[in-house]
């Protein structure tokens, strides 16, 4: 079987890694890509010789941003990363402190 290479996450896949990761238990989230743009000369034969003014733009951060109301692309925190909560544990009172 070949190695596995890439591991490839759609839109909201990738916002429901970063919700879990965060532990965030509420709010519509949706994923953020902050770009930069830059310029330059590139080379646009083999040899190198022409050139081609182009624009150039990365990726520059990756992240998830909160919404006020859902879209196709926002996860709900609340169903999907439920807040746990303790039912029916009581709190142990130390003997020493009856004293």
């Amino acid at each position: 079987m070949p190695e596995t290479k890439n591991y490839v996450f759609g839109h909201t896949e990738l916002a429901e890694i970063l919700i879990r990761n965060l532990d965030l238990h509420e709010g519509l989230w949706a994923i953020y890509f902050e770009l930069g743009l830059g310029g330059g000369m590139v080379p646009t034969t083999p040899d190198g010789k022409t050139v081609t003014p182009a624009a150039i733009t990365f990726l520059q951060k990756v992240g998830i941003q909160k919404f006020d109301s859902p879209n196709n692309l926002t996860v709900d925190a609340a169903q999907l990363n439920p807040q746990k909560t303790t039912i029916g544990k009581k709190k142990k009172t130390s003997t020493t402190d009856a004293k």
